[in-house]
């Protein structure tokens, strides 16, 4: 397939951790992708205050205005992030909600890929199925296969070297990408 322009997609990390697991995942995503795509990463999660309506009566925090702009101005939008307690960390569910607030949902049509990564065997499968359940309600439109949930994550990732090494690991990220790729191509 051929494109006229280059793809911009945006990560975003739903953990805090600088050596997290996903954070190797999410810093690795560009040189996975298809050459014709490029991805930058969004600002922290652990930037956003928890949300808040009186707060939000008196505007938005300039981290959620960023974040949502550059949603907007991506073509799609890649979610990667640890499972907590079965479900999505907190300061991730915390952006979402400050996100379906703004007055132009950014997500809204929006392509997503999930990306998911756990020293545990399901490789944080609940965290994905909750995140689709949140993504509904945002309106994104939720890449479905192939699903990339990185399991027994200290076997594949190589923290000290920031790396993934395990090469299916490494082809299944790449055949994600290339697939929100096709998918993006083609919503216009």
């Amino acid at each position: 397939m051929s494109y006229e322009k280059p793809l911009k997609f945006v990560s975003l990390l739903g953990s805090l951790r600088k050596a997290s697991f996903n954070a190797i995942v999410a810093r690795n995503l560009a040189s996975l992708a298809p050459t014709h795509v490029e991805i930058s990463a969004l600002g922290s999660v652990g930037e956003i205050p928890h949300y808040d309506a009186d707060l939000q009566a008196h505007g938005f925090p300039d981290a959620v205005v960023a974040m949502g702009k550059a949603i907007s101005a991506a073509d799609a939008l890649i979610i990667v992030t640890p499972e907590y307690n079965y479900s999505v960390p907190g300061a991730l569910k915390n952006a979402l909600d400050w996100l379906s607030r703004l007055p132009d949902t950014p997500v809204a049509g929006k392509p997503v890929a999930i990306l998911t990564a756990s020293p545990g065997a399901i490789g944080g499968a609940r965290a994905q199925y909750h995140l689709r359940q949140i993504l509904v309600f945002l309106d994104g439109r939720v890449l479905n296969k192939p699903e990339v949930m990185i399991g027994q994550a200290p076997s594949r990732l190589d923290p000290e070297n920031d790396s993934i090494t395990d090469a299916d690991t490494r082809s299944l990220i790449s055949a994600q990408l290339a697939a929100l790729a096709k998918m993006t191509a083609n919503q216009g």
